[in-house]
């Protein structure tokens, strides 16, 4: 079959084993370039993440007037007079969708706003109605959805906001992100249930107080940003971990033993969780100074998972366990439904389809192993949805893989790294 109709997903043909190194983080990628665009100063990134997301982010943020240079592996950001007019192309990136509008409400101008053909299915309404509570003018049609429009004034008064983030902590984040630079700052209280992905609050704030921005986070619920200066940082990208995962689920599987290079010894990337969640399915984890070895051990065990903290890792997890020697359960993750695209209902459709048995539940996944065949795996347009299949294919014979192309949004080296770690 031509790799228009599908590629095909390399068989692993014994244990998996060998090194990898990731590019950096996409996730700490974006937040260092808007913290970099509206510093008191030019800042040197290194090790910057060169994908989709990266590039739609670079590319907003130029258009508002902010100077991005490469030099080599180092990336300069020069902050600039942020104006529009303005077209801000977000492809189907939350981290330009959302943290992209409170920095553009610092502009003086029209900055509009749309997206992929799904970007106009995901949410914004929360962010859109918490600048509105801030005093940006914002026209959406009513929607709070893509397309919309923001026009700043040069300024934002800040002040507090009350907002439901149950839905993404990419709502909170985006606050906090810009917040400082707002004349009274910003005082961010949730309203709801549980505010999902903890460690990307905890990067958002870390990386704002690295910058000597004051963050108050001692209250549950309520973030309150000082007005103030973000000072400009050199500073460089932790690999992405998160892209880590089907590599080292590689040697789960297949008892082989898989090195990721340059893992920090501490971080706050959700991949980080992964040591712990291998071992729980029955793998040995080592970390040293040169990185995270995971050996598989010939047995891997059905879990129960709350991956609310770690939502993102959830469809190669979702893999893993389907070539457990049991049930697993992976739970509190409802809100994967306004990612990418319905990550629990994509699941669900993909793996049953390969024979698996796979059922929704309110808040997750019910994975009973069953033998899975080839067939055509659908990606939806995500990335995460493409390094599921990657790992499904493993052990399946006749796996093809639906847009392998779509893995460029964080990863686009993946189909090249897959093969030759596979073989």
């Amino acid at each position: 079959m031509s790799q228009e109709q599908g590629w095909a997903a390399p068989r692993a043909a014994g244990a998996v084993s060998g090194r990898i190194t990731v590019p950096g983080s996409k996730s700490i990628s974006n937040r260092a370039l808007i913290l970099a665009a509206i510093a008191d100063g030019p800042s040197n990134l290194t090790g910057l993440l060169a994908a989709r997301d990266t590039t739609l982010m670079r590319t907003a943020l130029t258009s508002l007037g902010v100077g991005i240079t490469d030099n080599g592996s180092t990336v300069t950001v020069t902050p600039g007079s942020l104006k529009g007019p303005a077209n801000v192309d977000c492809g189907l990136a939350g981290t330009v969708m959302r943290f992209v509008p409170p920095v553009a409400a610092l502009a003086d101008g029209v900055v509009a706003f749309d997206g992929d053909e799904y970007a106009r299915e995901r949410p914004m309404g929360v962010i859109l109605d918490a600048l509105r509570a801030l005093g940006v003018q914002i026209e959406d049609g009513g929607t709070g959805r893509m397309p919309y429009s923001v026009s700043g004034t040069g300024a934002v008064h800040g002040g507090i906001v009350t907002l439901d983030a149950s839905g993404s902590s990419q709502f909170v984040s985006a606050l906090l992100l810009a917040g400082a630079r707002y004349d009274e700052g910003v005082d961010i209280r949730h309203d709801g249930k549980p505010v999902p992905s903890q460690p990307h609050l905890d990067m958002s704030v870390g990386m704002l107080r690295e910058r000597g921005v004051q963050v108050d986070d001692s209250e549950p619920n309520r973030w309150v940003v000082a007005p103030g200066p973000i000072r400009a940082l050199d500073a460089a990208i932790e690999p992405d971990l998160s892209n880590a995962a089907p590599f080292l689920a590689a040697a789960v599987l297949t008892g082989g033993e898989v090195t990721v290079t340059g893992w920090p010894e501490h971080t706050t990337q959700p991949g980080g969780q992964l040591p712990e969640i291998f071992t729980r399915f029955g793998a040995e984890v080592v970390l040293t100074a040169d990185g995270l070895t995971v050996r598989g051990t010939g047995q891997v065990k059905g879990c129960d998972l709350d991956l609310s903290e770690v939502g993102e890792l959830t469809p190669v997890i979702a893999a893993i366990a389907a070539f457990a020697d049991g049930p697993s359960y992976l739970r509190g993750i409802g809100h994967l439904r306004n990612h990418e695209t319905d990550r629990l209902a994509a699941l669900e459709q993909e793996f049953n389809a390969l024979g698996g048995d796979v059922t929704q539940t309110a808040d997750g996944l019910e994975i009973r192993p069953k033998p899975l065949q080839g067939g055509l795996f659908a990606t939806y347009h995500d990335h995460r949805m493409a390094h599921a299949a990657a790992v499904v294919g493993l052990l399946v014979d006749g796996l093809l893989i639906e847009n392998i192309g779509t893995t460029a949004k964080t990863l686009p080296e993946f189909p090249e790294l897959w093969s030759g770690l596979v073989g």
